[in-house]
This record gives C-alpha cells, sequence and structure tokens, in this order.
C-alpha cells in the first residue's frame, strides 16, 4: 500500500491523510478515540461550538463518553438524536436538523458532528453543507462501513423516492475519528454488511488486499490488529482515489463497484433494513458485477467462485434470493438503475472487471443484455 498510511506509537494510531490540498485532512485510526476526541477536534476547531447529530442507538452506547471528552476539551456543544435506519435520510429529518441548528444559534464557523453510521454521517453532512451556507464537519464513524467508506471522500446527502442518494452534495470533513473499539459493540450483521465495503477494495484495485483478507478476515472481525490494518487500508484505497477524481469524473466511480445493483435492490425493498441493509445489498451486487463480467466473457467462472466463496465464507449473501420476501420483476429494477447517478444522458454505466482487483468502468451497457441477466438471476 502506499507509504502516506503511518503508525503513530505509542498509541497504536495510524493517521491516512486525504490529500485535497487546502481541504485535505487526516483520518485517525485506533481504539479509544471516542475518549480522545475533544483534544483531537479542539486541535483543528479550537473554538467552534459543536452541534452533534447522532444516531439514537449509538448515543446510548456513545454519546456520554463523546461529550464528557468534548468537555474536558472545553468546546460547548449540543446533541441532537435521529432514528437509526435508512428511511431516516429524508427531507423531514434534513429539515428538522436544519432548523434545530438554527434555533441553537450555531454559527457559520461551529461544526456539525456526526456521531453514528453512514446514515447519520451521510445526513449530517448534507446539513453542514447547506446550513448557514456551510459549517465545518467533523465524522466519527460508529460502524465499520462508516470507517472504511461513507465517512470518506465528501459524499452527503438523502434519499429520494427516485432512488438512493440523489438529493446531497459534496462536502467534505475536517476531520474523520475511527475508534476501531466501537465496533465490538456492532451487532455482527452490521459487522459484516461493512465488511462487503472491506472486500470491494481489494476487488475493485487491489489484489493482494483480497488475497490478505481471504487469510485474515477472522481477525478483522474479532478484533485483532488484522482490524485495524484492514480499515487502514480500506481508507488509504478510498483517499488514494478521492484525490485522484474528487467528484466522481472518473476512477471515481470505481468504488461504485456492486452499487448499482445494490442500489436497486435496496429501492425495491423500500429500503426496509429488516430485509436488507446497504452492505448486504452492496455483497449482492459486488456478485452480480462479477457474474455479469463473466456473462459478457470478461472474467473466467474460477474467478466467480473466488469471490462467492470469500463472500459466503464470512456470511453475506450473495444472491437476489437470500434476500426474504417478495421482489419486483426485471422491468422495475431497470427503471430504478435508469435513474442512478452514473447514468449519463440515458446510458448506462456499469463497473465490471477483468479479474480480482481489475475493475472498470465500462459506459453504454446494453440496457436489453441487463434485463435478460437480471430475468434469468431472479428466476434462479
Amino acid at each position: 500500500m502506499a507509504d502516506t498510511i503511518a503508525a503513530t506509537a505509542p498509541s497504536e494510531r495510524t493517521t491516512v491523510r486525504v490529500d485535497l490540498g487546502e481541504r485535505g485532512y487526516d483520518i485517525l485510526i485506533g481504539r479509544g478515540l471516542i475518549e480522545e476526541a475533544g483534544s483531537e477536534i479542539a486541535s483543528i476547531l479550537p473554538k467552534a461550538r459543536l452541534a452533534i447529530i447522532a444516531d439514537e442507538a449509538v448515543a446510548g452506547l456513545h454519546l456520554a463518553s463523546f461529550s464528557q471528552s468534548l468537555g474536558a476539551a472545553g468546546l460547548d456543544h449540543g446533541a441532537y438524536t435521529v432514528p437509526s435506519g435508512e428511511s431516516t435520510k429524508c427531507f423531514a429529518q434534513f429539515e428538522r436538523l436544519c432548523d434545530e441548528v438554527l434555533a441553537g444559534r450555531f454559527e457559520r464557523g461551529d461544526a456539525v458532528v456526526a456521531l453514528g453510521g453512514g446514515v447519520a454521517g451521510d445526513l449530517a453532512g448534507f446539513v453542514a453543507s447547506a446550513t448557514r451556507r456551510g459549517m465545518a464537519f467533523v465524522q466519527v464513524p460508529t460502524t465499520l462501513l462508516a470507517q472504511v467508506d461513507s465517512s470518506v471522500g465528501g459524499k452527503t446527502g438523502i434519499n429520494s423516492r427516485h432512488g438512493k442518494n440523489l438529493i446531497g452534495a459534496f462536502y467534505q470533513p475536517s476531520l474523520v475519528l475511527a475508534d476501531t473499539a466501537v465496533l465490538d459493540t456492532l451487532p455482527l450483521r452490521d459487522f459484516r454488511a461493512g465488511y462487503a465495503e472491506v472486500a470491494k477494495y481489494g476487488l475493485l484495485g487491489d489484489a493482494d488486499f483480497f488475497a490478505w483478507l481471504e487469510t485474515n478476515w477472522k481477525g478483522v472481525f474479532e478484533g485483532g490488529p488484522e482490524r485495524e490494518e484492514a480499515v487502514a487500508r480500506s481508507c488509504q484505497a478510498k483517499a488514494d482515489i478521492v484525490a485522484a477524481d474528487e467528484f466522481e469524473a472518473g476512477k471515481r466511480a470505481l468504488l461504485n463497484l456492486g452499487h448499482t445493483f445494490g442500489h436497486a435492490l435496496e429501492a425495491a425493498v423500500a429500503y426496509e433494513t429488516e430485509r436488507l441493509v446497504h452492505g448486504e445489498g452492496v455483497a449482492i451486487g459486488m456478485m452480480l458485477a462479477h457474474e455479469f463480467s463473466a456473462r459478457l466473457g470478461l472474467i473466467d467462472d474460477a474467478t466467480v467462485t473466488r469471490v462467492h466463496a470469500h463472500l459466503t465464507d464470512v456470511g453475506l449473501p450473495v444472491r437476489i434470493q437470500d434476500i426474504p420476501g417478495q421482489l419486483p420483476g426485471a422491468e422495475t429494477f431497470m427503471d430504478i438503475i435508469a435513474q442512478d447517478k452514473k447514468v449519463s444522458r440515458g446510458a448506462l454505466t456499469f463497473i465490471l472487471t477483468r479479474g480480482i482487483g481489475e475493475a472498470f468502468v465500462e459506459k453504454g451497457v446494453d440496457p436489453a443484455v441487463v434485463t435478460e441477466f437480471l430475468k434469468e438471476k431472479l428466476d434462479q
């Protein structure tokens, strides 16, 4: 991996830099960072008041220690909770939180802090981007998925009835604090869902990392040093791509491996997390992307089998039929895919692959071929 990952003994903390010039920021990775959050935030925002937007489940576990740390650093703050679940990323919650921040008399020089998973981070970041035309923003991700993916890179937003994350802004944080100890409290299902994004980084551009995960995934789950290494390598991979293509004009689209199919699956179940959470959709979507690549003659069956084996080893779903309940037909899925953010002038764009670590952007994919592929998968 790139040599910009630097362990900072004796705390065994790792720092990954997102190099965006004057707007660049650090991702700090290690155990116990929530208890140290006050001093870290004060070092870059010494006089800011902080509006904390916290997932209500996370608040019950970690808000007290987080607030204590902020108080010890002399940072004035207020906290606002939001319900867990993808349905929280909506206009109603966005409006409520903007109003709460304004009613709290937080100023442009103050900061919004996201404490929670990807839902809290996406929503809080959009609030920060819009309120007073832009406040500082700090991410404190508490899920594996958020630590390795959604907290890094500046994508913020809410969902629409037309699809996932269609309303939002690119808005970079000032700091990301990834406390890997809080992952110990995650339900296994949520940890697995986050791991799908970790595997994604190996599959899209780092065959050596994917091979490392095949050998070391149990240590990642059990909280050994492998966890910090997996988070750091994932963050570095994303940081490198974001630095090269911040606004997804080219290479950054690779990060959507599995997401076109995955987002369509999420929309098809109306974002009911009892049936499907984001990382599970990504896992199935990555499997579909590899199977579709094989259908097009880009990879062999052995590669598909290898991806299938690893995702199933860790307990992730890999088939559309793994989603409980009724699903719509292929035509409905195609209608959803047509609203995907990667569609350009009506042409479908998919992230396909020529092998492990060899993903690429394919524009102008024939919708008829995709429709026929989905019909077969839905009938299996």
